[in-house]
């Protein structure tokens, strides 16, 4: 049976860095006193130092919030068509970054027969599947495919459907991109919980290639386990004034007793600690210590998907390329891992991998 390979992958976000300045601006939303302190406190625990944005922070005085885009306007933030026209502007911009340093060869362009797009923070037709046909000059009758909405595991779904592809047919070469504008979604709330929910989020795009060329990561096998009674944990709707996110605090906890009940089903009966290689989604420092506990894991073995977390924060379905991305500069032949992603349901997608 052929096996289908992640040969290599490329990472991109935008210039600006609005972390702090994010920060500065939800202290205003807040009453003084305990639930500031606690903000505060969950800030200085988050272990994210930056996340990026289209959004170009202007310094202002007191914390109010305001960007040259002139998009989040205290008292005034703007609908969601508004919203969907940033996206319209700033995803292509980035979906190109990506590409140029992916480094498609003309051999490869050539080669590509399919174009797979994970997406949960918008969405527009003729839209970025067509925008990558056309950024690398592709064959015109290229099968084109999006997965949206599936929030931050959709990238093992990509993944997953590019499996497919090349073990049913050997000759196929498929790119993948995972784009999202998370802070194209902020809301102005007085909601600590939520205001947390947004302390996490970024943009980011990561856009990689698979197929049977031996090279890279060697996909083994998928496993996706829904958690009973969860669905309502995290939530992803389309309103007025954006996509809502409600994201619970309850998740880590349940991530955690999951994975310590499950496990074993994950690497398929196999100790987690023989798994040399982990890349678990950063939906933020209190997921990775689930899995981390969960799964009994030592100290070290999340590094990759701690230094993502810092670096870059949450960004939905791209991070967990950017942690495999990480994991790959530093993979030795024959190294086995497990990718783990979490999302709506709440349900953990898995991917069994090896080093080619």
């Amino acid at each position: 049976m052929t096996t289908a390979c992640i040969n290599r992958i490329a990472t991109a976000v935008p210039p600006h860095d609005v972390h702090r300045a994010f920060i500065d601006f939800a202290e205003t939303l807040l009453p003084e006193g305990t639930e500031r302190n606690l903000f505060r406190r969950m800030v200085r625990l988050s272990a994210i130092e930056h996340r990026y944005s289209f959004l170009q922070p202007v310094a202002t005085t007191g914390g109010t919030w305001n960007d040259a885009a002139g998009l989040y306007v205290p008292g005034d933030f703007p609908p969601t068509a508004r919203r969907m026209e940033a996206f319209e502007r700033f995803a292509p911009q980035l979906a190109r970054c990506a590409l140029n340093k992916l480094a498609v060869t003309e051999e490869e362009q050539r080669g590509i027969t399919h174009v797979i797009v994970t997406s949960c923070t918008g969405l527009y037709a003729p839209g970025l599947d067509f925008e990558v046909v056309e950024h690398l000059g592709l064959n015109r009758s290229v099968e084109r495919t999006m997965i949206g909405f599936m929030g931050c595991y959709a990238a093992i779904n990509a993944l997953k459907s590019a499996y497919h592809i090349i073990r049913s047919e050997p000759d196929s070469r498929v790119l993948i991109l995972n784009l999202e504008l998370c802070t194209l979604h902020f809301q102005e709330t007085a909601s600590l919980e939520r205001i947390l929910s947004f302390l996490l989020f970024a943009d980011g795009c990561a856009a990689s290639i698979v197929s049977a060329q031996a090279r890279g990561f060697a996909i083994d096998s998928f496993l996706a386990l829904q958690i009973p009674e969860t669905s309502h944990l995290i939530t992803w709707r389309i309103r007025e004034l954006g996509f809502d996110m409600q994201l619970s605090g309850q998740v880590p906890a349940e991530i955690r007793r999951t994975l310590g009940e499950m496990g074993d089903c994950i690497t398929r009966g196999e100790d987690p600690q023989a798994i040399d290689l982990w890349a678990v989604h950063p939906g933020g420092r209190t997921v990775l210590d689930a899995v981390e506990k969960g799964l009994n894991l030592p100290a070290d073995a999340l590094l990759h998907s701690r230094s993502v977390l810092a670096q870059y924060g949450n960004m939905s379905s791209a991070s967990v390329m950017f942690v495999l991305q990480q994991a790959m500069r530093y993979a030795q032949p024959g190294q086995r891992g497990c990718a783990l992603s979490f999302g709506p349901g709440v349900t953990a997608e898995t991917m069994l991998f090896h080093a080619a």
